[in-house]
Formats: C-alpha cells, sequence, structure tokens
C-alpha cells in the first residue's frame, strides 16, 4: 500500500494541513523505452504555490462529488471514496466539518477507519487538547503542532 498524501480541511473551506509521502506514480505515456520513469525529488516537485493549488483542486472536487451523492442518494448517503486510473481519494468528515482526505494507490481497501484513527488519536489529542493550539485557522494558517506531525508521520509510515 502506499499512501501519497493527506489534507485536512477546516469548516471554512481552508487547507490547513497538508502533507505528502509519496508522489504519484506517472502515467504509463511518459515513461522512456529505457527503463521506468524516476520521479525528480520531492522538493523539486512541488512549490508552495502548486501545493496549494493541489488542496483548491482536491476540494472543489471532494466537494462536487459529495453534493452529487447527497442528491442523487440522500441525505443518508455518505461520500467515503472514489478511484481513478492513478489513485484513490479517502475521506472522513468529522461532526464540526472537519475534513480528511487522503491520496493512495488504487488497490487500497478503505481508510475510512485509518481517517478516524488520525482524528480520534491524533488531532483531538495533539491539536484540539493543546491550549496553545488555535481554535479557528483563519486565512489559511495552518497547523503548526510538532507533535501531530511526528505522530502522523509514524503512524502513516506504520500502514506502508
Amino acid at each position: 500500500m502506499a499512501i501519497y498524501s493527506f489534507y485536512i480541511f477546516d469548516r471554512h473551506t481552508e487547507c490547513i494541513y497538508s502533507r505528502t509521502w509519496l508522489p504519484p506514480p506517472a502515467p504509463p505515456s511518459q515513461s522512456s523505452a529505457d527503463g521506468p520513469h524516476i520521479p525528480p525529488p520531492q522538493s523539486q516537485t512541488l512549490s508552495a504555490k502548486s501545493s496549494s493549488d493541489n488542496a483548491k483542486l482536491i476540494f472543489g472536487t471532494v466537494f462536487s462529488l459529495r453534493n452529487m451523492v447527497r442528491k442523487l442518494g440522500g441525505d443518508d448517503d455518505a461520500f467515503i471514496s472514489f478511484r481513478t486510473a492513478q489513485y484513490k481519494l479517502h475521506y472522513y468528515e468529522t461532526a464540526s466539518n472537519l475534513r480528511l482526505v487522503m491520496l493512495t494507490d488504487t488497490s487500497t481497501l478503505s481508510m475510512r477507519n485509518v481517517l478516524h484513527q488520525i482524528y480520534i488519536n491524533l488531532w483531538v489529542e495533539y491539536v484540539v487538547k493543546n491550549p496553545l493550539s488555535p481554535v479557528e485557522h483563519k486565512g489559511g494558517e495552518g497547523v503548526r503542532n510538532e507533535m501531530f506531525e511526528m505522530g502522523l508521520d509514524q503512524f502513516v509510515r506504520g500502514l506502508m
């Protein structure tokens, strides 16, 4: 199982946390005849602006698909994940409208329980219960909590 990236969006649709572990695989048309395509190092592939653009595109996709699922299936139906040829997007929404999104490879089973565990064991413990952490992340101010980041990294690397 490969986990590509993880995003947290607040109730104001701002991306307050994003983390990338592996770049998504290159489409087959980009690989050369000499051998497999090796992507450049992470620091060269994503700038801060493209990372922000990716977060906006991901939230727009999730928002649109979630609304479509609710219109077609009613309020009881929930949007959980969708798959493309390159990745699978997993979605979890909390009661406080915090949205957790994870991109993995296509063969990964549902990560809904994993996202719930991240919310309960990491987000609530290290961010919500931290008296120094702001309640609202206005203007796209992200989460800067070293314990949360270390716990998330250790948890996700344990899944890979």
